[in-house]
């Protein structure tokens, strides 16, 4: 798997490899459903564009495109085939993660970025927006708070790595619950549908 702090460190910083790497990852990362499949491929282990549409609820024909365009950008390597009803299956994992690093993400087009942000803050304000209307705040698990800070840069720097520590736990505790009814199979409750939005901005204004 190539990493941007694989380039970094093999290649010291050579600014052709590292463009490279930045606008490969932005246009991997400049579609929904592409980042969708990597987040699916990242969290669940290697799947086939068929069991990704099934879980993306998206039809085949645009997961199938998606995929494909995935792999000639070197975002996802072929794993394994498996034959189903007279043809091949062909199972897919991610060789990047869908979650930059603030360097990574420093080095990517400003105009990327900011449609980036605008997408997945609509994205959050809808379901937002949603949950509200259909009680989806009403359960003990639902948190919503708001902190007011004024940090140092050293501050910024921790509060980053926090997030970043935040995310990747929550992404284990669902792993791990994915694990658990796989286990119990038929037997195990229907997984209850939970989102986790991070975010952490600098005012522009004063408060």
């Amino acid at each position: 798997m190539l990493q941007y702090s694989d380039v970094r460190t093999r290649h010291g910083c050579q600014d052709v490899a590292i463009s490279f790497l930045d606008e490969r990852l932005a246009k991997a990362l400049s579609n929904r459903l592409r980042v969708q499949i990597l987040q699916r491929l990242t969290e669940h282990g290697a799947a086939s564009p068929r069991a990704l549409a099934d879980a993306l609820a998206e039809p085949l024909g645009n997961v199938s495109y998606h995929v494909r365009v995935l792999r000639e950008l070197d975002c996802l390597e072929l794993v394994r085939t498996e034959p189903r009803r007279g043809a091949l299956e062909h199972f897919y994992r991610a060789t990047v993660s869908p979650w930059l690093s603030d360097e990574q993400w420093a080095r990517l087009p400003a105009t990327f970025r900011h449609k980036t942000v605008a997408r997945t803050l609509t994205e959050i304000a809808e379901a937002t927006a949603e949950a509200s209307e259909r009680g989806g705040f009403d359960r003990p698990e639902a948190h919503v708070s708001r902190v007011v800070l004024a940090i140092d840069e050293a501050g910024r720097a921790e509060i980053a790595a926090l997030l970043a520590e935040t995310r990747e736990a929550a992404l284990r505790i669902n792993a791990a619950s994915a694990a658990r009814q796989a286990e119990q199979g038929a037997a195990a409750p229907p997984p209850v549908a939970t989102e986790l939005a991070l975010i952490h901005l600098r005012q522009t204004k004063s408060t």
